[in-house]
């Protein structure tokens, strides 16, 4: 056996001689960061062999220098010997995109508001068939010796009017003691159906009258949790992190394809429950003081990719022509069955999918933005890592999916970090100097730039003719913070390590423009194609909803500005924040809202992109600034004096 020491970890651990780097730092979880799951293709996962030797083959992504100080790909060196080697620091901003986050809630309320006003205004009410009630039993004796449950029913039949009384094994289990604990003063919680009462919790004493529900939207890049108070429908708190699935790949193909794998699957499962969900529900359980038997529902949301590794499901079919999803609606799910921690007897409800590539992400989006119930022309975009459209009305809804990738939430960028604390979410470029003004995130160092800040900065290149339309860098343009490597690709440096004390520079270079352009080519065509389907283009939109982890920062102008967008009217833009989230957070509060969305999923029609006549021709024209087409941005036209 060989040894290895991650030694900025004090962390080591033993392989076989040939067993790749990467693999040996996941089974000693041990964070690297590998958007493409080995591939070679994003040289993401650089490390520093400080001593030993590993089998490895040179890359782009490695500079001479870099070579000469120790620097290999993890996913690219097999061990040979014993070693050290050094990971990133903690502080990078792949790692920092794994931490825990809570908080931020006062900022979310009016936008859970507008969507719990659109709700009302059609007829959806706000109620819960779960209830929660102190009862005090009388104590048995040798006169009146029936059983604990014939107790308990009895009850229940004369006090609240059901004689169908239901209940699990582990109900039964702790029933006996919990009756004694507090001389049969108990505390129930119970759902209602027509004439039958079903028991999924007995405390002793009076606990209260709280029960709670969580909302979670279970993103590709990020996953977001939502604590509620289900009878006053008061968002208690909320928390997010990394999706920790992110180590095995950063897009759904890669993780299907690592699902595939030995074990892959359960892996998958694993990170998702065990290492990101779990963990925020502690989070804010502890910080709340919420035992999670009061947590009595769920509803979550995310693509149908992300549903099927919450489940377990073998996901393979969904990336293979005809594109075959394993399923579109969940099974009935309670607590225990996907181990989340909550009550075991908690109802866990999975948005509907709607296809391959539109899950219930979109639907409970759907939702949440009111489109379902709008008079007007109505285009929502959701700016995540798969790039779901739809488009329409109350009378029809059409929907895609563009493989824009993970760069909107940082990923693919070399430098790229999720909209979180030390992110440069904007960004100004004075026009003599070339200097750039950072605003960041949490108002600290910087560490990263997220999508915002990518929109942003490429916006202030070409405006300042640091880039040209193709998105290369000027070569004649003398100025320290643009500079080539030795492969000619260009870059701008954002902030010098010796600014902020940090471990490398942070920059931006052609490679990462080139991976954004594409992203955001995927958006426009998409959108443009979609329109296209039903005979018409962006002149009849009335209203554009922007959705997903871009974050409050996105400048609408700058994304019009670089092809982002359709070039129409500014006032028809609206960013309406997590879509995802409120729509479960709507389904978590409402009945009726559970039903409205089952029906949007059963009337969104799906378009198929990789098929449509001209799609590519389409895309190909988008991948450029803003698009080889100038008289589709006549006023970026203007702008650019072209």
């Amino acid at each position: 056996m060989i040894k290895v020491l991650f030694k900025s970890h004090n962390k080591e651990t033993y392989c076989k001689e040939g067993d790749l780097l990467l693999d040996v730092a996941r089974a000693a979880d041990i964070f690297i960061d590998a958007p493409c799951n080995g591939n070679v293709s994003c040289g993401k996962c650089k490390v520093k062999v400080l001593n030993g030797n590993v089998d490895t083959e040179k890359t782009r992504h490695i500079t001479d220098d870099e070579v000469k100080q120790g620097y290999v790909l993890a996913c690219n060196s097999r061990v040979v010997s014993d070693i050290e080697v050094e990971v990133p620091s903690k502080l990078s901003s792949s790692m920092h995109g794994m931490k825990i986050e809570g908080g931020g809630k006062e900022k979310d309320e009016a936008i859970f508001n507008r969507a719990k006003d659109i709700a009302s205004n059609h007829n959806l009410e706000f109620r819960t068939n779960i209830k929660k009630k102190y009862i005090e039993l009388d104590e048995p004796t040798l006169d009146d010796n029936i059983s604990d449950v014939d107790r308990l029913q009895r009850y229940i039949r004369n006090n609240l009017g059901y004689n169908e009384i239901d209940f699990r094994l582990d109900i039964l289990r702790k029933i006996p003691k919990v009756l004694r604990e507090n001389d049969f003063k108990v505390t129930l919680t119970y759902v209602q159906k027509k004439n039958k009462l079903t028991i999924i919790n007995i405390d002793s004493g009076d606990t209260g009258e709280s029960l709670y529900g969580v909302a979670i939207d279970i993103g590709t890049t990020s996953v977001v949790v939502c604590l509620v108070e289900l009878e006053n429908q008061v968002l208690i708190d909320k928390a997010s992190s990394g999706n920790a699935q992110i180590k095995y790949g950063a897009d759904v193909i890669n993780r299907i394809v690592f699902a595939t794998k030995k074990d892959g699957l359960d892996i998958l499962y694993k990170a998702i429950i065990h290492e990101t969900i779990n963990p925020l529900l502690r989070s804010i359980y502890e910080k709340n003081n919420i035992n999670k038997d009061d947590v009595i529902s769920v509803v979550a949301s995310g693509n149908t990719t992300m549903s099927s590794l919450l489940l377990g499901v073998y996901p393979d079919f969904l990336r293979r022509e005809p594109y075959i999803p394993p399923f579109l609606r969940s099974p009935k799910l309670m607590g225990e069955n996907v181990e989340l921690e909550v009550n075991d007897s908690a109802y866990v409800y999975l948005a509907p999918n709607v296809s391959s590539y539109v899950g219930g992400d979109i639907t409970a989006g759907v939702l949440s933005a009111g489109i379902w119930a709008n008079e007007e022309n109505v285009l929502f975009i959701d700016l995540g890592t798969n790039g779901e459209i739809v488009f329409g009305n109350k009378d029809f809804m059409m929907s895609c999916a563009c493989s824009a990738g993970p760069a909107f939430e940082g990923g693919g960028i070399r430098c790229g970090m999720r909209a979180s604390c030390g992110a440069i979410e904007g960004i100004k470029i004075n026009s003599d100097t070339l200097e750039p003004t950072l605003k960041i995130i949490g108002d600290c160092e910087p560490i990263g730039i997220c999508g915002s800040g990518i929109i942003d900065l490429i916006c202030q290149m070409i405006i300042n003719g640091i880039i040209d339309r193709r998105g290369k860098i000027q070569k004649d343009i003398d100025n320290p913070r643009i500079r080539f490597d030795e492969n000619e690709i260009g870059e701008y440096v954002l902030a010098f390590k010796e600014e902020y004390n940090l471990e490398n520079d942070i920059i931006v270079n052609e490679v990462d423009i080139d991976n954004f352009i594409r992203a955001k080519g995927a958006i426009y065509s998409g959108a443009s194609v979609l329109l296209d389907s039903l005979g018409m283009d962006f002149s009849v939109l009335d209203k554009v909803y922007i959705a997903g982890g871009i974050g409050n920062s996105l400048n609408m102008e700058n994304a019009i500005t670089i092809g982002l967008l359709p070039d129409v009217s500014r006032d028809k833009f609206k960013y309406i924040g997590n879509s995802s989230l409120v729509g479960s957070y709507l389904a978590l509060i409402s009945r009726d809202a559970k039903n409205k969305l089952e029906e949007i999923a059963s009337q969104m029609t799906y378009v198929e992109l990789s098929v449509y006549p001209g799609y590519m021709d389409e895309f190909v024209s988008a991948c450029f600034l803003p698009h080889t087409n100038i008289e589709e941005f006549p006023s970026v036209k203007e702008l650019l004096k072209i």
